[in-house]
């Protein structure tokens, strides 16, 4: 009886022992799990915790910087998640066991993407198609050239380098490489300086005007700053009135006024040159080396070959001309 005793009692002990080893076991499980899902909390983006138990802080790429940014803010319900842009990319949160590397997400957005620029833009339009500055998307010359948002925008950063009005111009001069030479002569827009950018007269989303302008025409877009020059006025300057590139370069060139050639031969383009050293007709007697100023002689002549000695007020003039209908464009 006494060995039976003893073996029940031994029996019993092992049983405490394993169910305790149990219940511990399962109480550090718990305490794990619980510890897991806490540590799997979102940090930056709605249900970013699939992503952000391997991007984090410690990334290659600083991904997390998107919480500096528009899209980082929790408390606007327009906030995109990690899968709004990437989609659900369920092969690359869960790596299949018989592949050797971890498969890309559904949507990439780098250089070498795989991807088809027209599905990388989707996931964007998708949001930004809304915003009236996007809505000549479709059919504007960077969409039609296949550009992807991404070509000039940074998503995963606090700067966005096209954004900003000093780093802007470099954006957009990877590309326009005919117009980074222009803005370094000496007659320019104060681009470099960061004073105007590309942005303030073209709309690289689109638009209706010409050369992706922001206004329906080149004129109206630099009336936004020359308002001077619209007028009305008595005598209106033709080339002034059609497109104000017919005489100037608005990126830079070497002539003062960022004309696109001096005076004379700038007018000469369109009116006849006229000089002391050109045979004037005077009725049906030319008459060579003359220069007049006065009766119903007069020869028009360009005094230091400088037109604008005299006509002062080429984009429109309110001087009357009722006597005489020739020195149009004067400051008086």
């Amino acid at each position: 009886m006494s060995q039976l005793k003893e073996a029940a009692l031994l029996f019993i002990q092992a049983l405490v022992i394993v169910c305790a080893s149990a219940f511990f076991a399962s109480d550090v499980l718990a305490q794990q799990a619980a510890s897991q899902s806490e540590a799997r909390k979102d940090i930056v983006l709605k249900g970013d915790a699939k992503c952000t138990r391997c991007h984090d802080e410690n990334d290659d790429y600083p991904v997390l910087a998107i919480g500096k940014t528009k899209h980082g803010t929790m408390k606007d319900e327009r906030t995109p998640s990690c899968m709004s842009c990437h989609g659900e990319s369920d092969s690359h949160i869960n790596k299949p066991s018989n592949a050797t590397e971890r498969p890309k997400p559904d949507r990439t957005f780098t250089k070498g993407s795989t991807t088809p620029i027209a599905a990388r833009n989707d996931a964007c339009m998708s949001c930004h198609k809304k915003d009236s500055t996007r809505t000549h998307w479709e059919g504007s010359t960077h969409q039609a050239r296949d550009l992807a948002c991404t070509s000039c925008h940074q998503i995963h950063t606090q700067q966005d380098r096209v954004r900003i009005k000093v780093t802007q111009p470099e954006v957009c001069f990877t590309c326009h490489k005919e117009q980074r030479t222009q803005v370094n002569r000496p007659s320019r827009h104060p681009i470099p300086e960061g004073k105007v950018v590309c942005s303030d007269c073209h709309n690289p989303h689109g638009s209706v005007g010409p050369k992706l302008v922001k206004r329906d025409s080149v004129n109206d877009t630099c009336y936004t700053c020359h308002m001077e020059k619209r007028g009305p006025f008595v005598h209106n300057h033709d080339p002034v009135n059609e497109d104000c590139t017919i005489c100037h370069n608005p990126h830079g060139t070497v002539t003062e006024n960022m004309l696109k050639t001096r005076a004379p031969f700038l007018c000469h383009e369109c009116h006849t040159p006229h000089g002391p050293n050109t045979p004037q007709l005077l009725g049906q007697q030319v008459v060579p080396n003359t220069v007049t100023t006065s009766g119903k002689n007069a020869v028009n002549i360009t005094q230091g070959r400088g037109c604008l000695n005299c006509h002062t007020e080429v984009h429109g003039s309110n001087n009357p001309s009722v006597t005489n209908p020739t020195p149009q464009f004067r400051l008086r």
